[in-house]
């Protein structure tokens, strides 16, 4: 069965609008990649500062591919959620204070009955 990787993003209020671009401006990056299946950034509604970053995988060797490549380059780049910025200047501060990631086996699953 496949994984589950969520990044745990901790993110000022003040930040929360830097993060949310930064994911919109690299929309479709983690689509192509092998093994890929599933991706949702979530907005925490109240009680946390924390976003969710949901993203399911075919196998574990699947997401350490992406980590070791595109996820690293787009990071690297300056690109990245956490690092967003220009190719050209200086890269700006992360919009999240911390992070941490959590992983999970899908055991059990259901999709919504067709019509």
């Amino acid at each position: 069965m496949s994984i589950v990787k969520i990044n745990v993003l901790t993110v000022p209020a003040e930040q929360r609008e830097v993060l949310e671009k930064r994911f919109a401006s690299r929309a479709g990056a983690v689509e192509s990649s092998d093994g890929f299946e599933w991706f949702e950034l979530l907005r925490p509604v109240e009680g946390t500062d924390q976003y969710l970053v949901y993203t399911r995988w075919r196998d574990e060797a699947s997401f350490q591919a992406w980590m070791e490549g595109p996820m690293k380059a787009a990071h690297q780049g300056g690109a990245g959620a956490g690092a967003g910025g220009d190719a050209g200047g200086e890269r700006p501060k992360p919009a999240a204070s911390g992070s941490q990631v959590w992983s999970f086996e899908v055991v059990q699953q259901a999709a919504p009955k067709s019509a």
